[in-house]
């Protein structure tokens, strides 16, 4: 919930506000009514305390009200032990990129806080923690590594999603009614990511990115059979023309709808090839999936059978007769079906308009969008011309997928976004098979040619539609700055994903095979791993104290050093004599250098009994002891 980080940032400068003055939160009733209200908002706002969400939200409220009672050191202790917690709950939420940056530097924040608090506070004293949290995460960096590629792995990944299924987010589901695909248009969501292997341009022609194939018709909704039926048995032909291969990075949506180029010719393991020459997951998609497919543009095959005919034909009785003469119009015209889905092309490029807002449509509302209003978006487009197909006896279905994607010139990967959801149609002609006919071209002819994003863009500019941004935004995302600095975060979110969470099992396996340590079993690698963390620490605590005791000796040797100089001036340091008598009475003695004496014995006080001498100091130090009497 959108207020519950709000919460938390009013309740950080409440104790901004209330620390200096020594206010704080007292009283136990008042903590137990504040506390009780907290978990009424949480339940009113999700309905439910059960789940991921609920049960981070409450505890960052927690969080936030103990964050106003604390006062004391130990207090403040249990608060960044408590900070720490909730960066990782932040994973149980997401594990994309942006995310991860954020944690870790919440995560270092609250470090360099402790440190802080233990060093004690001084005016300008946040740079010196800075750097002990550097080199702290830094020293911890080797070690992170070595855990992260040869720890076995429990799960096939380290993304995963404990929160409800997220499949309406995806606009996608088994059925395609008014409006379901105009909602995401706003949605700058990631759907999928996609390159091209081998490939050193872009393929040619519009990319239709295929997901799911509807065979029933209700007038302006149309739904998918509820359970795929394979293509693994059925003959057909081999693909024809130049095919084009893909690997593609899904992201999580909860459901089992997988993506590829109009049209996928074999389906990658795990997923099946389905009736209408679309790809199925066996399992539910809830962690991101890289998968490679082969798609041909060319049909697979060119045989309808008597069944699927009749499917593909069938049309609901409600149909008004306004609806069913216009089909016919064009009929008795011609028998040709090329030649009837010309006509219907024509009749949509005449007095309909492309729009995100149309207004709300319900099923049977095929009439008044035909005939009255004509206007909607590609959804609307599809089902009724794919309607209209059927009443002219030509056979027709509806596609649901994506079209176009941004392409990522640093990256060389295209980024398909929820927003670029489409549906098209796909009619059976004889000396063809199945073609597709996208009628929403016939209203908005750029949009095949470009994502949404950019063909909205390229209205805006244009006046031919309203613009969803301010002007100023508008001209932020096209500057050329903001574009390479997107470009560049988005390149690294898929590094990140292809790199780090998808090091699953069995990239894992591969890697452990290729350096010699595959099949040793899980017990004995982790044995052999915690063998090898022991000797890197060992060897970087030897190396410390190797560190440590080098630059105590170096130290020594300059006071000795100062020490026979100081001889040499006719003051000589007792065995019994400190630093501090011998440095007053040298400089009694030795008036002329009795400053040079104090800064020597002052720096040599700090930095022998320093917890680790700084280089800085211990140079200026040798500076201080080669200057003192130069000149004698």
């Amino acid at each position: 919930m959108s207020w519950v980080p709000w919460f938390f940032l009013f309740a950080l400068a409440m104790k901004f506000w209330m620390e200096p003055r020594g206010y704080r939160l007292r009283l136990a009733t008042l903590k137990l009514l504040l506390a009780a209200a907290a978990l009424l908002a949480i339940l009113v706002s999700y309905g439910s305390l059960k789940g991921v969400e609920p049960g981070i939200s409450l505890l960052v409220v927690l969080v936030a009200l103990k964050v106003l009672e604390s006062h004391t050191a130990r207090e403040f202790q249990v608060m960044v032990l408590m900070g720490w917690v909730l960066c990782l709950c932040g994973f149980f939420l997401s594990q994309d990129f942006e995310m991860a940056v954020s944690l870790l530097t919440a995560f270092a924040l609250l470090l360099v806080a402790l440190i802080q608090f233990h060093r004690g506070s001084s005016p300008g004293a946040f740079w010196p923690p800075l750097g002990t949290t550097c080199k702290i995460l830094l020293q911890a960096a080797p070690l992170v590594v070595l855990l992260f590629v040869l720890f076995p792995r429990i799960d096939t990944g380290l993304r995963f999603d404990f929160r409800a299924n997220r499949s309406a987010n995806t606009g996608f589901s088994d059925r395609l009614s008014p409006g379901s695909v105009v909602a995401l248009a706003n949605s700058s969501d990631i759907a999928f990511r996609a390159e091209f292997p081998g490939r050193t341009t872009t393929p040619p022609g519009s990319m239709y990115w295929r997901g799911a194939v509807m065979w029933h018709c209700d007038g302006l909704e149309w739904r998918a059979p509820y359970v795929p039926v394979s293509l693994s048995g059925l003959a057909r032909q081999s693909p024809t023309g130049n095919t084009i291969r893909q690997r593609i990075t899904l992201a999580p949506h909860g459901a089992r709808w997988m993506f590829a180029l109009d049209r996928p010719f074999e389906a990658p393991p795990g997923a099946i090839l389905a009736r209408g020459d679309y790809l199925w997951s066996v399992q539910t998609i809830r962690k991101a999936r890289r998968y490679e497919v082969v798609s041909s543009p060319a049909p697979a095959g060119k045989e309808l059978t008597p069944g699927e005919r009749r499917e593909a034909l069938e049309v609901p009785p409600w149909i008004s007769p306004a609806v069913r003469e216009l089909a016919q119009s064009w009929t008795t015209q011609t028998s040709n079906p090329r030649a009837i889905v010309n006509s219907a092309l024509q009749f949509f490029q005449s007095g309909f308009r492309y729009s995100l807002s149309p207004g709300e449509y319900r099923k049977n509302d095929l009439e008044q969008f035909l005939f009255h209003r004509r206007i909607g978006f590609c959804e609307h487009y599809a089902a009724s011309f794919a309607t209209l197909m059927r009443l002219a006896g030509i056979p027709a279905r509806v596609v649901v997928g994506y079209l176009g994607g941004e392409y990522n010139d640093l990256g060389h990967f295209f980024l398909v976004r929820q927003a670029d959801t489409h549906a098209w149609c796909e009619v059976w002609l004889p000396e063809r098979g199945w073609t597709r006919v996208d009628p929403t071209t016939a209203v908005a002819p750029g949009r095949a040619s470009l994502d949404l994003t950019s063909f909205l863009e390229r209205g805006i500019a244009s006046g031919q539609m309203e613009g969803r941004r301010g002007a100023f935004v508008t001209k932020l995302a096209r500057s050329a700055l903001f574009t390479d600095v997107r470009l560049v975060l988005e390149t690294l979110s898929y590094e990140w994903d292809t790199r780090l969470l998808a090091f699953d099992a069995d990239v894992q396996e591969v890697f452990l095979d290729s350096i010699g340590l595959a099949n040793r079993g899980s017990l004995i690698l982790i044995i052999e791993i915690l063998i090898v963390a022991f000797a890197l620490l060992v060897i970087y605590f030897a190396w410390m104290q190797l560190r440590t005791r080098s630059r105590a000796d170096r130290i020594k040797a300059l006071y000795e050093r100062f020490c026979r100089k100081a001889a040499r001036l006719g003051v000589r340091r007792d065995p019994w004599e400190g630093p501090s008598d011998f440095s007053s009475r040298a400089a009694l003695l030795l008036p002329n250098e009795s400053k040079r004496i104090r800064e020597i014995s002052n720096t040599y006080i700090a930095l022998r009994y320093a917890p680790e001498p700084a280089g800085v100091a211990l140079d200026k130090f040798a500076r201080e002891v080669s200057a003192f009497a130069a000149h004698r």
